[in-house]
């Protein structure tokens, strides 16, 4: 089954290896498999720029993902249960919610510059943006999901608020949070990857590296760059998904 899977990607790499070798398909234009290959090997050893290896890109990235989409996750959880639990709560932020929300955190890159400076914080505000209303929409979906009759019969049985809150509003809601963690992260290291179009102070990030190698014409490290922020996306999605199976076996 497994060899089923791989055949058809490989057969795309193969046609499109052939179609480079025999110049249908441009080099400049869209570098062959094999050049992918040589230019990650080139941002492993050499850097872009030369010095500034991909693993420090990578790590600088990952920080900056990981501080934006913790203090989204640690604000719209607890407040999206808050506002599923009380509808008058619902009825007061949801209008600012939805005015705000359809604004595209990229949108936000002038002003986060300006408030925050280039580096740390207006990358992770931007961050913040992407992730927050994702989890938060999916955390209010499933706490409305909740079958009342699990609420009713709680308070049959004497369930003070509190552990009602708990130990059946949460647990309700665990797959919709984790839907929204998901949807969350995959947006919230898109805007990371732009945000550093822009600039960062520490000359490391994804974005950042893909940028330079654009400013001195080497598709074969952009595409790179491409294919390791896809895999990184890949390996978070897999991560959250084995999180999200253990809380559901929990519950």
């Amino acid at each position: 089954m497994k060899g089923e899977r791989l055949l058809i990607p490989l057969l795309l790499l193969a046609i499109w290896q052939g179609l480079s070798l025999i110049h249908v398909i441009p080099s400049y234009k869209l570098p062959s498999p094999l050049d992918i290959l040589l230019g990650l090997k080139d941002l492993a050893v050499v850097g872009m720029p030369p010095g500034y290896r991909l693993h420090n890109h990578i790590l600088y990235s990952l920080y900056r993902v990981g501080y934006g989409y913790a203090a989204a996750c640690l604000i719209a959880i607890p407040l999206g249960l808050l506002m599923g639990w009380s509808p008058k709560l619902l009825k007061m932020i949801r209008p600012i919610v939805e005015v705000v929300r359809p604004i595209p955190p990229l949108a936000w890159i002038p002003l986060a510059i300006l408030w925050f400076g280039l580096g740390l914080r207006s990358a992770a505000f931007i961050i913040f943006l992407g992730v927050f209303f994702p989890v938060l929409l999916n955390t209010i979906a499933g706490v409305l999901s909740i079958n009342p009759i699990l609420i009713e019969a709680a308070r049959t049985l004497q369930g003070r608020e509190r552990h009602i809150f708990f130990k059946v509003l949460f647990p309700g809601a665990v797959p919709s949070i984790f839907v929204g963690m998901r949807i969350g992260i995959g947006i919230g290291w898109m805007t990371l990857v732009a945000a550093e179009f822009t600039g960062v102070k520490e000359g490391y990030g994804l974005g950042y590296m893909i940028m330079t190698a654009r400013d001195i014409q080497r598709p074969d490290e952009i595409v790179a760059g491409m294919l390791v922020i896809g895999m990184i996306g890949l390996l978070i999605d897999i991560a959250i998904r084995a999180a999200e199976s253990m809380s559901v076996r929990w519950r």
